[in-house]
Protein backbone atom coordinates (compact mmCIF):
# COMPACT_ATOMS: atom_id res chain seq x y z
CA UNK A 1 0.00 0.00 0.00
CA UNK A 2 1.14 3.25 -1.02
CA UNK A 3 0.75 6.22 0.97
CA UNK A 4 -0.02 9.81 -1.08
CA UNK A 5 0.25 13.36 -0.97
CA UNK A 6 -2.57 14.92 0.71
CA UNK A 7 -4.73 17.05 -2.18
CA UNK A 8 -5.05 19.44 0.38
CA UNK A 9 -2.81 20.51 3.32
CA UNK A 10 0.96 20.62 3.76
CA UNK A 11 3.21 17.78 5.02
CA UNK A 12 6.14 18.16 7.88
CA UNK A 13 8.84 19.14 4.88
CA UNK A 14 6.34 21.85 3.40
CA UNK A 15 5.66 23.74 6.39
CA UNK A 16 9.45 23.92 7.67
CA UNK A 17 9.89 25.24 4.11
CA UNK A 18 6.93 27.55 4.58
CA UNK A 19 8.73 28.82 8.28
CA UNK A 20 11.59 29.93 6.56
CA UNK A 21 10.15 31.92 3.78
CA UNK A 22 8.53 33.38 6.94
CA UNK A 23 11.35 33.76 8.61
CA UNK A 24 13.13 35.29 5.69
CA UNK A 25 10.61 37.89 4.73
CA UNK A 26 10.39 38.92 8.96
CA UNK A 27 13.98 39.53 8.85
CA UNK A 28 14.27 41.03 5.08
CA UNK A 29 11.23 43.74 7.12
CA UNK A 30 13.69 44.34 9.94
CA UNK A 31 17.14 44.60 7.89
CA UNK A 32 15.29 47.61 5.68
CA UNK A 33 14.05 48.86 9.04
CA UNK A 34 17.56 48.60 10.48
CA UNK A 35 19.40 50.08 7.04
CA UNK A 36 16.86 53.47 6.83
CA UNK A 37 17.46 54.02 10.35
CA UNK A 38 20.94 53.86 9.97
CA UNK A 39 20.66 56.16 7.30
CA UNK A 40 18.78 58.55 8.46
CA UNK A 41 21.32 59.00 11.11
CA UNK A 42 23.55 59.32 8.87
CA UNK A 43 22.18 61.88 7.13
CA UNK A 44 20.36 64.06 9.90
CA UNK A 45 23.15 64.29 11.73
CA UNK A 46 26.91 64.24 9.69
CA UNK A 47 28.69 63.63 13.05
CA UNK A 48 26.79 60.70 14.14
CA UNK A 49 29.12 58.05 12.77
CA UNK A 50 32.94 58.94 13.81
CA UNK A 51 34.96 57.53 11.13
CA UNK A 52 38.69 55.85 11.95
CA UNK A 53 41.44 57.64 10.10
CA UNK A 54 43.34 55.06 8.52
CA UNK A 55 40.74 52.88 7.50
CA UNK A 56 41.30 51.76 3.21
CA UNK A 57 37.84 52.68 2.69
CA UNK A 58 36.49 56.38 3.15
CA UNK A 59 33.56 57.78 2.31
CA UNK A 60 31.11 60.62 2.94
CA UNK A 61 28.65 59.97 5.31
CA UNK A 62 25.40 61.89 3.86
CA UNK A 63 26.45 59.99 1.04
CA UNK A 64 26.64 56.57 2.58
CA UNK A 65 23.28 57.30 4.56
CA UNK A 66 21.68 57.73 1.00
CA UNK A 67 22.89 54.30 -0.07
CA UNK A 68 21.65 53.02 2.99
CA UNK A 69 18.44 53.77 3.11
CA UNK A 70 17.94 52.96 -0.77
CA UNK A 71 19.04 49.60 -0.13
CA UNK A 72 17.07 49.45 3.11
CA UNK A 73 14.10 50.40 1.08
CA UNK A 74 14.66 47.47 -1.94
CA UNK A 75 15.37 44.81 0.81
CA UNK A 76 11.87 46.08 2.33
CA UNK A 77 9.74 45.85 -0.80
CA UNK A 78 11.38 42.42 -1.98
CA UNK A 79 10.32 41.15 1.79
CA UNK A 80 6.51 41.59 0.48
CA UNK A 81 7.11 39.61 -2.60
CA UNK A 82 8.94 36.57 -0.25
CA UNK A 83 5.27 37.17 1.72
CA UNK A 84 3.52 36.51 -1.69
CA UNK A 85 5.36 33.38 -2.57
CA UNK A 86 6.81 35.46 -5.68
CA UNK A 87 10.05 33.37 -7.40
CA UNK A 88 11.73 36.41 -8.71
CA UNK A 89 11.67 38.14 -5.65
CA UNK A 90 13.07 35.47 -3.74
CA UNK A 91 16.41 35.94 -6.11
CA UNK A 92 16.41 39.86 -5.60
CA UNK A 93 15.91 38.67 -2.02
CA UNK A 94 19.26 37.39 -2.29
CA UNK A 95 20.82 39.59 -4.08
CA UNK A 96 19.76 42.57 -2.12
CA UNK A 97 21.04 40.54 1.52
CA UNK A 98 24.42 39.80 -0.65
CA UNK A 99 24.56 43.84 -1.34
CA UNK A 100 23.28 44.89 2.29
CA UNK A 101 26.06 42.62 3.52
CA UNK A 102 28.78 44.17 1.83
CA UNK A 103 27.40 47.62 2.50
CA UNK A 104 27.60 46.92 5.98
CA UNK A 105 31.18 45.13 5.62
CA UNK A 106 32.38 48.34 4.39
CA UNK A 107 30.49 50.56 7.45
CA UNK A 108 32.71 48.59 10.08
CA UNK A 109 34.97 50.86 10.81
CA UNK A 110 31.92 53.68 11.51
CA UNK A 111 29.42 51.50 13.62
CA UNK A 112 31.52 48.56 14.06
CA UNK A 113 28.70 46.48 16.14
CA UNK A 114 25.38 47.47 13.85
CA UNK A 115 27.15 46.68 11.02
CA UNK A 116 28.03 43.17 12.25
CA UNK A 117 24.74 42.70 13.36
CA UNK A 118 22.94 43.49 9.93
CA UNK A 119 25.59 40.97 8.44
CA UNK A 120 24.54 37.98 10.30
CA UNK A 121 20.98 38.84 9.60
CA UNK A 122 21.34 39.54 5.75
CA UNK A 123 23.43 36.13 5.98
CA UNK A 124 20.73 34.17 7.81
CA UNK A 125 18.51 35.68 5.13
CA UNK A 126 20.25 33.88 1.82
CA UNK A 127 20.62 31.17 3.60
CA UNK A 128 16.83 30.89 4.31
CA UNK A 129 16.10 32.12 0.71
CA UNK A 130 18.35 29.55 -0.90
CA UNK A 131 17.00 26.43 0.73
CA UNK A 132 13.28 27.75 0.51
CA UNK A 133 11.20 25.17 -1.76
CA UNK A 134 7.72 26.08 -2.82
CA UNK A 135 5.07 23.60 -0.80
CA UNK A 136 4.37 22.48 -4.41
CA UNK A 137 7.34 21.02 -5.74
CA UNK A 138 8.97 17.64 -5.47
CA UNK A 139 12.26 17.45 -4.20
Amino acid sequence: MTTERPAVGYTKKDSWSLGLAVFAGIMMLMIGILQVVAGIAAVAHDGFYVTTRHYVFQWDTGAWGWLHIAIGIVVGLAAFGVFAGLTPARWIGIAVAGVSAIANFMNIPNYPLWSIALIALDVAVIWALAVYMRPYQDA
